[in-house]
């Protein structure tokens, strides 16, 4: 059974002290990039320093050493990142009895949730968590305390998602989502759907988005075309961007209809989380966004995983190539698109820098076993995870077949495994 270990935090050495390795550099060997290229990437200070051919780079000036790791049978890529996860319900499926929201559990979940997304290549994860009603400001308070017991080896964001906002209600849930504002949420977010106004509701949380310069990111079904065509006007320009899903209700219009509003919101800059695994706390309605279709007008298209083993989704993985391999062979996604929506249309939604196997870029990397990136979104059981251009997690995976040995040689099959069974 693969097994994930993220690696803890190491102090950093100064360059050129005594004759060991520098922690900070760090050089990929022997790896294998999309267009076919195997070549040798450095990092150093949180950056891709070089990419070469294989054996032509050296550990960098001034550096008595580094620290290599063969990456022969790998294909690299640019880490994914988490769009969508409900870091506050995680994990809950096997509990007896309603959902605890005690700090102390939410804590645990968040951060067992987010290194299980970790191993799977997600350096950057999105949580939405619910503010207000019983959860007060507690479940946040636990998500914030794991972002930062985290920090170096995964990035959280959180987003403050209340229920209310309109009438007399829904005052105390604005109190509240500025109380998280203040408390550290990065994102505003919540549901219209569930608000008895929900055009009011939307144009609560641009106000307050606006008022403290954060993006948006609401959970909507988009099942009402009407409701659909005024958040994408009110959204419009605004900056630094909304964001909306799982957009399920999209794929059940007829296309017309589906095609006008991904023009309009394609026209706005709003971007669609999809949840190609299912759905998740803030969504009744199960499915797919149109992703061919919202692509096609130019809407930013994004997939996320929504929840991880929670009542929503018992089975949830909470596995980003999940996501893109489900987009491949069930949306009929290039292999190349469908990655595309976990990782660089993800960071662009979470507003994180550009990340290309180049000199220059983030070292935000994902090597999974393989040569082709059809290949690694069918069988990526093995990864290795590169976060601030250290290796943060490893998932190792050996299969072993019994007597295969024979069989293996004469049809010139790679041998599986180191041992034969008996």
């Amino acid at each position: 059974m693969p097994d994930s270990q993220p690696q803890p935090p190491s102090s950093s050495n100064p360059s050129g002290s005594s004759g060991q390795p520098d922690p900070a550099a760090l050089l990929l060997c022997g790896a294998r990039l999309t267009d076919g290229r195997t070549v040798d990437v450095r990092l150093g200070g949180g950056r891709i320093e070089a990419v070469g051919t294989a054996g032509s780079l050296a550990p960098g000036p001034g550096r008595k050493g580094a620290a290599r790791v063969d990456l022969g049978g790998y294909l690299l890529l640019a880490a994914p990142a988490e769009p969508h996860a409900h870091s506050d319900t995680a994990l809950s499926a096997e509990q007896p009895g309603p959902v605890s929201y005690a700090p102390e559990d939410v804590q645990r979940r968040a951060t067992e949730a987010a290194l299980l997304q970790l191993g799977h290549g997600a350096t950057a994860v999105r949580a939405h968590v619910r503010v207000g009603d019983v959860q007060g400001l507690g479940a946040l308070g636990a998500v914030l305390q794991a972002r930062r017991s985290l920090r170096g080896l995964a990035e959280l964001t959180t987003v403050a998602t209340p229920r209310l906002l309109t009438g007399v209600a829904g005052a105390d849930g604005l109190a509240i989502l500025r109380d998280a504002l203040k408390m550290g949420a990065s994102v505003v977010g919540g549901c219209p759907d569930l608000d008895p106004d929900p055009t009011g509701y939307v144009e609560a949380v641009l106000e307050v988005a606006s008022e403290h310069g954060c993006p948006v990111d609401l959970h909507t079904d988009a099942a009402d075309p009407a409701r659909l065509s005024r958040l994408a006007a009110m959204a419009g320009g605004l900056r630094p961007g909304v964001t909306i899903g799982p957009c399920a209700g999209l794929a059940r219009l007829n296309t017309e209809a589906a095609s006008r509003i991904a023009d309009q919101l394609a026209a706005a800059g709003v971007a669609v989380v999809c949840l190609p695994q299912g759905g998740c706390g803030g969504a009744d309605r199960r499915g797919t966004a149109p992703v061919r279709l919202l692509r096609a007008a130019g809407v930013r298209v994004a997939a996320g995983s929504g929840a991880l083993r929670d009542v929503s989704n018992p089975v949830g993985r909470g596995d980003p190539l999940e996501a893109a391999y489900l987009l491949a062979s069930a949306h009929g996604l290039r292999p190349e698109d469908a990655y595309d929506a976990v990782s660089a249309s993800a960071r662009a939604v979470l507003g994180l820098p550009e990340v290309r196997v180049e000199a220059g870029f983030p070292a935000e990397l994902l090597a999974v076993r393989g040569d082709r990136l059809s290949g690694a979104l069918s069988l990526a059981y093995s990864r290795i995870v590169v976060h601030r251009g250290r290796v943060v997690a490893r998932t190792s995976a050996v299969r072993e077949y019994c007597n295969s040995s024979a069989a293996a040689a004469e049809l010139g099959l790679p041998r599986q495994g180191r041992t034969e069974l008996s």
